[in-house]
């Protein structure tokens, strides 16, 4: 069997290596080819382009159309001339769609692994799952059920993010460091992002969010999680600017994840290990204020977390969207949403550093508020997190799609 993946960003790559990996223990003869970043190409997938690195949303991308067009037309050779059994798609929007289309015009089966979020922003876009997709495999029940209500072959596998965490291995030898040098004091570990942009937009936030907790309890030990080099030098930069210290890692999320007390993030999957690692946190993103205003059109879920979409699903009696009589979004959530977040996010255009100082500062006062918020993590971790083996179960899909083709 001859497989084609692709995922336009970072946390795609994981994922799809991580399938990669699995599918190769089920089909001894399997060869990968494909669009990602160096997890695929570590896994065995040979790369037409390397763009998980180089992720980009918005206007960057619309810099880049011609770009894009002649990668669509390399894939498209090696769609019809490399003997390609299934497509298999991870998140990346903008870009799968088309490579979607190609497949179908080509008689190609398309699955899609790690769906994007059509059922909370732009939900007419169902249509192109319907037509374009084979398959779709959901990670999380509300995902599957939507789906399933509008009509899409959909499998729920559970999301391999739960599963990647408990494989996951903490480095104990820079963990003994780390305590070593750190551990007298609570941590706060901050997560900037997988994106470039997302850096950009949200490090002054952060770095706010953080002098205030520290003009409140300066006993507190911040440290940044950089994804990458390029992450780290832009932080480090933006440090020295301001006259601020803090370490900065580079490749240790998991090991600053566990290590903290609680985290300041920008919302993404990363989320979801949080929760795994049972980590209260507060979440950002930092947009304009035009794609602000035009998101309350196009939004259909009560949050932007992952987290607190799963939260709000196990609850009786209450749903992940908004009715379809709400045409436009409020600018804020509900008093009632907002207590009810497990993790508390700011989807916002201005500075909000006082109000997420606020949360992080409230944990860290009082051991038994941290703790409280921990049992709460826990207690939905265990609900949500029901399937062994996620990454088996979309192996299994995608192999027996190939053959019901076949």
């Amino acid at each position: 069997m001859k497989f084609f993946f692709s995922a336009g960003e970072p946390s795609g790559d994981i994922h799809a290596a991580a399938l990669i990996a699995t599918i190769k223990k089920h089909v001894a003869d399997a060869e990968f080819v494909g669009l990602g970043g160096p997890k695929m190409e570590q896994a065995g997938c040979q790369l037409v382009a390397n763009i998980a690195q180089t992720a980009v949303m918005w206007v960057e991308a619309i810099k880049r159309y011609f770009y894009y067009q002649k990668l669509l037309a390399e894939v498209k050779q090696v769609l019809l001339l490399g003997n390609i059994d299934v497509v298999v798609l991870v998140d990346s929007p903008g870009l799968n769609w088309h490579i979607a289309k190609i497949a179908q015009e080509l008689d190609v089966p398309v699955v899609y692994f790690m769906p994007p979020q059509v059922w909370a922003w732009a939900q007419h876009r169902v249509k192109k799952m319907r037509e374009r997709v084979d398959l779709v495999l959901c990670t999380m029940p509300f995902e599957w059920q939507w789906f399933k209500r509008h009509r899409c072959e959909t499998v729920f596998i559970g999301h391999p993010f739960f599963e990647e965490v408990r494989k996951k291995q903490s480095d104990p030898e820079f963990l003994e460091k780390f305590y070593a040098q750190y551990g007298n004091a609570p941590i706060v570990t901050l997560l900037a992002g997988s994106r470039n942009q997302e850096v950009r937009a949200n490090l002054n936030d952060m770095l706010s969010t953080i002098r205030r907790v520290q003009d409140e309890l300066p006993h507190v030990q911040p440290v940044f999680a950089a994804f990458s080099d390029d992450h780290a030098a832009m932080i480090r930069e933006r440090l020295d600017a301001l006259k601020m210290s803090l370490p900065v890692f580079v490749g240790r999320t998991t090991e600053l994840i566990r290590a903290a007390d609680c985290c300041l993030a920008v919302s993404g999957s990363v989320s979801l290990e949080l929760l795994a690692c049972n980590k209260p946190s507060v979440v950002c993103y930092r947009v304009g204020w035009l794609p602000l205003l035009i998101q309350r059109f196009f939004r259909r879920t009560r949050y932007i977390t992952l987290v607190n979409l799963l939260a709000t699903n196990k609850r009786k009696g209450q749903s992940v969207f908004y009715e379809d009589t709400v045409w436009l979004i409020p600018k804020e959530p509900s008093a009632e949403d907002r207590e009810q977040m497990l993790f508390p996010e700011f989807l916002t255009s201005r500075d909000r550093s006082a109000d997420m100082a606020a949360w992080l500062t409230y944990w860290l006062s009082e051991p038994g508020w941290l703790s409280a918020q921990k049992q709460r993590l826990d207690a939905l971790l265990r609900e949500v997190d029901t399937v062994e083996s996620p990454l088996e179960l979309a192996a299994d899909a995608v192999v027996k799609l190939v053959q019901d083709f076949r």
